[in-house]
């Protein structure tokens, strides 16, 4: 009988037995749940299933990455919507993530009137809603462009209308291929010619050019790769024909809107970030770096910014898992992400709205964790390690 009870009290033993009798509790509930749901549908003689999946779409797209055509299936516009919501995330992450850090130095400026100008932003962004930054950046700005007859030429190749941006468009992406594998290599011996030289300096003390092999590997290797598929591919340039233009790739005002609201708002929140997380670094350090000889910039660059790291990746992330989310106010202007054509248009097609809803939600969260398992991974990679 003591043995027993002396089983019962383990700690470890209770603890497991809290996290089944919760994970039974979970799963009951979802089966009721579920249960319940599939005996509705079959009183309200509603098909349930992914067997629509494989229907015919028929439903056109604006704005298409993949090769769907309307007479391709449901699961086809799927991931046509999957791809657009994908490219406007990392697009504006990436934007965000710049212009933030830009707006969060300028913040700390001893420069009056640029650290009054970004204050003033970020107060501003910060009270205000996405859906309002959506709205006025596709009706305010994006509608306030001219027709495409009096289009703004961009280099001659390129034009900006109230229809969006139409671009060249080249025949065959064969060429370009080559070109960002000859980058993709590059830049992998620019990090293992980093590697080395870092194993070379702690074993004899002596630096490597790594500044010239980067500028090499990084900037001048991708130039010319760049520049060699542009020149060796056909294009097709847009051309103006009776009301619009025809020919080339259209950037459609709706991603442009909400790539622009995207970036603005987050923009704001990161700048705090950045800010918080200098700030946070002792003053010693920036003082010691002076004491060196190293000017502002690389003090910044060099000493600051790698400490402040530590404390910005995780705010980061959220902010970056906001994007993501907030991604889906592109269905106010009827921009064709996930949300707008599987919850809007392929919904409103086949009324399967448990399966599409249901999907929708396991993108958002594939997609999530993804993010968050790569900032993790980046967090304890320049996490401060000690004995």
């Amino acid at each position: 009988m003591s043995s027993f009870l002396s089983f019962i009290n383990d700690k470890r033993v209770r603890d497991w037995f809290y996290q089944i009798a919760l994970i039974l509790l979970l799963v009951g509930l979802a089966v009721f749940f579920v249960r319940n749901a599939s005996e509705n549908m079959v009183k309200a003689g509603i098909a349930s299933g992914f067997d629509f999946l494989w229907r015919t779409s028929g439903i056109e797209v604006p704005f298409v990455l993949t090769n769907y055509t309307q007479a391709d299936n449901i699961l086809a516009l799927f991931w046509v919507g999957v791809a657009n919501t994908m490219l406007v995330t990392v697009i504006a992450i990436v934007l965000a993530t710049l212009l933030g850090f830009a707006l969060g130095i300028a913040r700390l400026s001893s420069h009056w009137l640029l650290s009054t100008i970004a204050g003033a932003y970020v107060e501003f962004v910060r009270n205000i809603p996405l859906l309002f930054f959506v709205l006025f950046w596709y009706f305010g700005v994006i509608a306030a462009l001219p027709q495409p007859r009096q289009s703004i030429g961009l280099f001659g190749v390129a034009f900006l209308n109230n229809r969006g941006i139409t671009i060249p468009l080249p025949d065959a992406p064969g060429n370009f291929r080559w070109a960002a594998l000859a980058v993709l290599v590059s830049w992998l011996c620019y990090w293992l010619a980093s590697a080395w030289a870092r194993r070379r300096k702690e074993r004899t003390g002596q630096d490597a050019p790594l500044l010239a092999i980067g500028i090499g590997l990084i900037v001048v290797v991708p130039a010319l790769a760049i520049a060699w598929a542009s020149l060796a591919t056909r294009w097709d340039i847009p051309v103006l024909r009776g009301f619009n233009y025809r020919g080339g790739f259209v950037v459609i005002p709706e991603f442009v809107a909400l790539l622009a609201a995207l970036v603005t708002y987050t923009a704001g929140f990161i700048a705090e970030i950045v800010r918080g997380g200098i700030e946070s670094v002792a003053k010693g350090q920036s003082e010691a770096a002076s004491a060196l000889g190293l000017r502002p910039g690389r003090i910044l660059s060099l000493v600051v910014i790698p400490q402040a790291l530590r404390v910005m990746t995780p705010p980061l992330t959220n902010q970056y898992l906001n994007v993501l989310k907030n991604s889906s106010f592109g269905a106010a202007i009827a921009y064709p992400d996930v949300v707008s054509l599987f919850m809007g248009s392929a919904l409103n097609n086949t009324g399967q709205a448990i399966e599409i809803i249901a999907m929708t939600l396991a993108v958002y969260l594939v997609i999530g964790l993804a993010v968050s398992a790569l900032m993790n991974w980046y967090n304890a990679r320049i996490a401060l390690v000690t004995r």
